[in-house]
């Protein structure tokens, strides 16, 4: 007789690890800091610095690019805050949209803090803003 086309558990369980691995799920980790989860980043999450106050909503943004504050990972949960790396601490502020060189990142600051935002270890800078056209 053959397969009856039932899954034994060991089969589900594998089978069901296998579909997180291909869904991009990331699990719990520790950063720099000691604290944090890394979190996909998708447009509309809000990550929160680890060493300081800082608070960003993402605007667009690789699957895998990894954001920081600091030195220290960002996430959407954190417990507490640890100590910041200084030669990257020169601030963010609060209503600045921050892109990398390539503008495959866009980043806005909802909360301003002493961190600097990074991606993949590449510091964001501000983006300009647009002159508006005259009314006249």
């Amino acid at each position: 007789m053959g397969h009856s086309g039932a899954l034994s558990i060991e089969e589900k369980t594998t089978q069901h690890e296998t579909n997180l691995d291909r869904h991009a799920y990331t699990p719990d980790f520790q950063n720099e800091a000691g604290v944090g989860r890394k979190t996909m980043l998708k447009p509309g999450s809000r990550l929160k610095s680890a060493v300081c106050d800082a608070e960003v909503m993402v605007i667009k943004a690789g699957a895998n690019d990894e954001v920081t504050c600091g030195g220290a990972v960002m996430a959407t949960d954190v417990s507490e805050k640890g100590a910041g790396d200084e030669a990257q601490m020169h601030g963010c502020l609060i209503g600045k949209r921050y892109i990398n060189q390539e503008e495959t990142i866009e980043l806005l600051c909802v909360k301003s803090g002493d961190g600097s935002l990074y991606c993949n270890g590449e510091e964001l800078m501000t983006k300009d803003t647009k002159k508006l056209p005259s009314s006249d």
